[in-house]
């Protein structure tokens, strides 16, 4: 039987906040002519209340021995905070300060489809939507290309509302 293997650590969340964390994963080199040389993969959590606090327990499966690059992502009202973080040896360590961002608004009136990109079965992708309303990720549309006959997504977004999306360059 395979040994499952993983890390995993636990933050508090006050009230009106809601923490997200990615797992950035970087492409092999043989393969970052045909895939982004980085993907991003949201960590699986388990979530319990304490008073008007919510305790979330991330975990990370088959964590790299060198560690893992984190990107930690607070969604609390009219704002997003972002930092890095880095899980090794057992340890969180996360940025003092909130790192800078740069993003562009997408306003709509109409519903937008939203940039291609290929399908991974594994759900790492070079770019993900966020509902900051939720924390929840936009679930992409799949199709098959047909001229490149390969399975793709697309996102669709709906008019009149913000969205958070992010990629790893």
């Amino acid at each position: 039987m395979d040994e499952f293997q993983g890390k995993y650590f636990s933050i508090t969340d006050p009230q009106g906040v809601n923490t997200v964390i990615y797992r950035i994963n970087k492409t092999a080199k043989e393969l970052q002519k045909q895939y982004p040389k980085y993907t991003v993969e949201r960590l699986v959590y388990s979530e319990e209340l304490n008073g008007n606090m919510k305790k979330k327990t991330f975990f990370v499966d088959y964590p790299e021995p060198e560690g893992e690059d984190l990107v930690i992502l607070s969604f609390g009202e009219e704002k997003v905070v972002v930092n890095m973080g880095i899980l090794k040896d057992d340890k969180l360590k996360i940025s003092r300060r909130p790192i800078p961002v740069k993003f562009d608004t997408i306003y709509s009136e109409v519903p937008t489809e939203f940039k291609d990109f290929n399908y991974t079965p594994n759900l790492k992708r070079p770019i993900t939507i966020i509902d900051p309303e939720t924390t929840e990720e936009v679930k992409p549309k799949l199709y098959i290309d047909s001229q490149t006959n390969e399975v793709k997504g697309k996102c669709k977004l709906k008019p009149y509302k913000s969205y958070f999306t992010f990629e790893v360059k």
